[in-house]
C-alpha cells in the first residue's frame, strides 16, 4: 500500500474549486492547506483570475491542465456532475491521488455517477478518497485538506493514534475533542462513500506506518467483509485496532444507508468478526479514545489480574467493581507482598491504619513517598499483571513528586493506568504525568476502559 503515501506526503497539491469567498468549501480547504504545508499549492477554478488566501496571492488556473508544475494530489470541491470530467483532466496531468470532497453521489441516489467516477479514476490509475468526505490530514507534515477551518475545528498535535471515519462530521468532532484533551494523532482520513479506497486499504497502509501505534475507526459498514477480516487479522498482530461501529440497531442501520450509502449489516456479525480478528469494539466516542490512549502509551498486559493503589477508599471500591464487571480480576496479592507491607508498617514507612488488601488504600493523607512504596510493591508482585493508580489530588498531602515516582516505576514493564478525578489542578498534574508516558483518565469508568483495552489486546497477542 506504499502507493497511498502520496495522499499523506504530497509535494504538490491542486485545489479544484478554490475560492477566496469566505464560507465557501474551496476557500476553507485552501486556508487549511496553507497553515502548515510546505509543498506547492495551486488554485484551480473555471472562473480563473486571482485570489488571496492567508495573505498570499494565487493565480487561479481555469483547469488543472493549465498548472505549470507537476501535481501529486488533487483536492476536488466542485458540483458532483462535473467530477468525472475533472478526474479525466487530473489523469491527463499525471495526478496520482484525488480527495473528492464533493457530495451528491451514491448517498444521494446517484450510484451511477459514483460508478462513472471510479471507472475514470481507474482508467488513469488515480486512487480516490471519498467522495462525500471531509478530507485528509497528516499531523506529521502539516498536509491538511480538511474543509473545516481551524478557527471552527481545532487540530490535535502530532501523536501516534490514527483515526479514520465514515462520517465527516463525526470525524471533525473527534479531531476537535482530541485537540481539546491533548491527545496526539498521526493521520486522519475521512472515508466518505469509499468509492475506491476503503477502510481495509487504509488499515493495511497504517499497519506499516511507523508513525502510528494505534488505528481507530468510526464505521457504519464495511465495503468488503472478507477484505476487512484479512486486513484486520494481519494488522492486529502488529498494532491494535479500535472500532466504534454505529448502525447497531435497525433504526441506526437505516440512517447509515441514507448517510453514506453503507449497508450496516447485523451488529452481531460485526461483533463476532471483531472478536475473531482481535479488533477492540468501543461503544462511545469517549471509550474509543480511552482505549486508544491507553494502547498508545502503555504496553499490553500479560494477564488480567489488576492491582489498585488509591488514596480514596470509595474510588478503590468503584474501580474493583468496574474491573470485575469488565471480566477482569482484582489481583490476590502474594504472601511475600503482604509481608513487605507489614514490614513497612512496622518500620513506620506506611501507616498502620491503611489497608494492603487489594485495593491498596494508602488513605487520604498519603504523600508521594507512600504512593511510591505501594506502587512498587504491587508491581513487584508476580500475581499482578497491571496497575491502576487513583490519586485524589484534592488532598493537600499529595505532593508533585508523584510525577517522577510514577515515571520511574515504568521500569517494571507492566502497564500502568492513572486516574485523577476533579477539576483544574488534577488536570494540570495529569498533563505532567502524561508527558512521562503514563496515560491519565478523569473518571474511574475511564480508567476501567483503559485497563480493559490493555488486557484485551494483550490477550489477543500474548496469551
Amino acid at each position: 500500500m506504499k502507493e497511498l503515501d502520496v495522499l499523506f506526503y504530497p509535494k504538490s497539491v491542486a485545489v479544484i474549486g478554490a475560492s477566496d469567498i469566505p464560507k465557501k468549501v474551496g476557500n476553507a480547504i485552501m486556508r487549511s492547506i496553507m497553515r502548515n504545508f510546505n509543498g506547492k499549492v495551486y488554485a484551480v477554478n473555471v472562473k480563473g483570475g486571482e485570489i488571496r488566501i492567508n495573505g498570499k496571492k494565487f493565480i487561479v488556473y481555469k483547469s488543472i491542465l493549465d498548472v505549470p508544475g507537476d501535481v501529486d494530489v488533487a483536492v476536488i470541491a466542485v458540483p458532483a456532475k462535473f467530477v468525472p470530467d475533472v478526474i479525466d483532466q487530473c489523469g491527463q496531468k499525471g495526478v496520482k491521488g484525488a480527495v473528492v470532497i464533493s457530495a451528491g453521489f451514491k448517498e444521494a441516489g446517484r450510484a451511477d455517477l459514483e460508478e462513472e467516477l471510479v471507472r475514470r479514476a481507474r482508467k488513469w490509475g488515480i486512487r480516490l478518497v471519498g467522495p462525500n468526505c471531509l478530507g485528509v490530514t497528516n499531523l506529521e507534515n502539516g498536509f491538511d485538506c480538511n474543509f473545516n477551518p481551524p478557527e471552527r475545528q481545532a487540530r490535535p498535535h502530532f501523536g501516534t493514534i490514527a483515526f479514520m471515519s465514515q462520517s465527516g462530521a463525526f470525524g471533525a468532532a473527534i479531531l476537535d475533542w482530541a485537540a481539546n484533551h491533548e491527545v496526539g494523532m498521526s493521520k486522519f482520513v475521512s472515508l466518505g462513500n469509499m468509492a475506491d479506497l476503503d477502510e481495509s486499504d487504509f488499515i493495511e497502509y497504517l499497519k506499516d506506518d511507523e508513525k502510528t501505534k494505534v488505528i481507530t475507526l468510526y464505521l457504519e459498514g464495511v465495503k468488503d467483509g472478507r477484505k476487512f477480516l484479512k486486513a484486520a487479522k494481519d494488522t492486529t498482530k502488529v498494532k491494535p485496532i479500535v472500532v466504534l461501529k454505529s448502525g447497531r440497531t435497525e433504526a441506526g442501520a437505516k440512517a447509515a444507508a441514507s448517510h453514506t450509502g453503507s449497508l450496516a449489516g447485523s451488529y452481531a456479525i460485526y461483533e463476532a468478526a471483531f472478536e475473531q480478528t482481535g479488533v477492540l469494539s468501543a461503544r462511545s466516542m469517549r471509550q474509543l479514545f480511552n482505549f486508544a490512549k491507553a494502547l498508545a502509551m502503555q504496553p499490553p498486559a500479560k494477564g488480567d489480574r489488576i492491582a489498585i493503589v488509591t488514596n480514596g477508599g470509595g474510588a478503590g471500591v468503584m474501580m474493583s467493581d468496574g474491573i470485575i464487571e469488565a471480566g477482569m480480576k482484582v489481583a490476590e496479592l502474594s504472601e511475600e507482598t503482604k509481608q513487605k507491607f507489614e514490614r513497612a508498617i512496622r518500620e513506620k514507612k506506611l501507616p498502620e491504619h491503611m489497608s494492603y488488601k487489594n485495593p491498596i488504600d494508602i488513605i487520604g493523607d498519603a504523600p508521594s513517598t507512600r504512593y511510591e512504596i505501594a506502587m512498587r510493591y504491587a508491581l513487584e508482585d508476580p500475581n499482578v499483571d497491571a496497575l491502576v493508580v487513583i490519586a485524589l489530588f484534592q488532598s493537600p498531602a499529595l505532593d508533585e513528586g508523584i510525577v517522577e515516582k510514577v515515571a520511574v516505576l515504568q521500569k517494571y514493564g507492566k502497564p500502568i493506568v492513572f486516574v485523577a478525578p476533579g477539576g483544574g489542578y488534577p488536570e494540570r498534574m495529569a498533563r505532567r504525568i502524561e508527558k512521562c508516558g503514563v496515560p491519565v483518565f478523569e473518571t474511574v469508568e475511564d480508567g476501567v476502559d483503559a485497563v480493559y483495552a490493555l488486557v484485551k489486546y494483550g490477550k489477543h497477542i500474548n496469551w
